[in-house]
């Protein structure tokens, strides 16, 4: 007797797969060995690979375990991050387990160069923020267990509590991260933008590309994601209230974001065809800017670096 294969689960047309995941963010830098040690020092990422462009342009790609974190691109020539205008706002590395994180606070905390900018438990998360020394956000988080989130018609139950760091610290914080935070695994968990009008980003990123809203009563904010996540990505006027579009200049150069197959990217091109926003389709990916001029990547997985450093 034979059996014929289950058919593949279709694609939601509206929205993202609930297998999507965020992949390294991309950051024009002024001074690649400063960031480049920033990061290594304060974060315990590690460089994977590098490569020279015409011109001079150097692209490096840190991260753990050879998984991607961000990708530092030298531009020393631009001016530096302007916190008005649209861009990010932090990227946030996800860990999974409390003394994973707690490892990685220290090292973001010891090192000199970083800006401590507060800690917050957010019911569904506990996170800590810092900025690199050219002005770029960073989160520090780790999730609660998910049937620990609670939902009331679609959306997630977020707040903004306080959170003692130096007693987090000492409840959490073990011998073996303390003397390497690296050894423990970790992704990007999820991008937080600035833009300049919420209801132009929720058309964007709910309404065409796919993402579906978790948080949309926040003043002056928005949360989405796929597959019932908290959150991949949020955007925010906070600080951007009204900004146009993007000079170029030192910060986020690109939001990538991976998807389970090409009739998933299919999806998003005619996502993208029907609203009237041009793309560049690869094959492998699909790219488009924001409405203030932030490159989004949506690739297929098993993008590796030389694809990264290609793009």
């Amino acid at each position: 007797m034979t059996t014929s294969p289950a058919p593949a689960p279709a694609v939601d047309d509206r929205h993202f797969s609930g297998d999507l995941a965020m992949d390294a963010v991309t950051l024009r830098v002024g001074d690649l060995e400063l960031m480049s040690s920033y990061y290594e020092n304060a974060l315990a990422l590690q460089p994977i690979e590098e490569r020279a462009r015409v011109g001079g342009e150097v692209h490096r790609v840190l991260g753990r375990g050879g998984v991607p974190f961000v990708r530092l691109v030298a531009t020393p020539g631009l001016p530096g991050v302007d916190p008005r205008q649209a861009g990010l706002f932090h990227t946030a590395f996800l860990f999974e387990d409390e003394a994973s994180l707690a490892g990685t606070v220290l090292r973001a905390a010891q090192d000199p160069r970083s800006r401590f900018a507060g800690s917050s438990d957010h019911l569904v998360s506990e996170a800590f923020y810092f900025t690199d020394p050219e002005g770029n956000g960073i989160e520090l988080y780790r999730d609660r267990p998910r049937d620990r989130w609670q939902w009331t018609n679609g959306q997630v139950a977020m707040d903004t509590l306080y959170l003692d760091p130096n007693t987090y610290l000492t409840e959490h914080l073990t011998d073996e991260v303390s003397a390497d935070p690296g050894v423990r695994p970790g992704i990007v968990g999820h991008v937080h933008l600035q833009v300049g009008d919420v209801e132009t980003a929720r058309r964007f990123y709910i309404d065409t590309l796919g993402f579906e809203t978790t948080v949309g009563t926040h003043p002056g904010a928005l949360f989405a994601a796929a597959g019932g996540y908290h959150h991949h990505v949020a955007m925010n006027t906070w600080n951007s209230r009204g900004a146009g579009p993007r000079a170029a200049a030192l910060g986020l150069a690109d939001v990538a974001i991976t998807v389970p197959g090409r009739e998933d990217l299919d999806a998003l091109v005619a996502r993208l065809s029907g609203a009237g926003v041009s793309y560049a389709d690869s094959g492998r990916s699909v790219s488009v800017q924001d409405p203030w001029g932030t490159p989004v990547t949506v690739s297929l997985p098993g993008t590796g670096t030389e694809e990264l450093l290609a793009r």
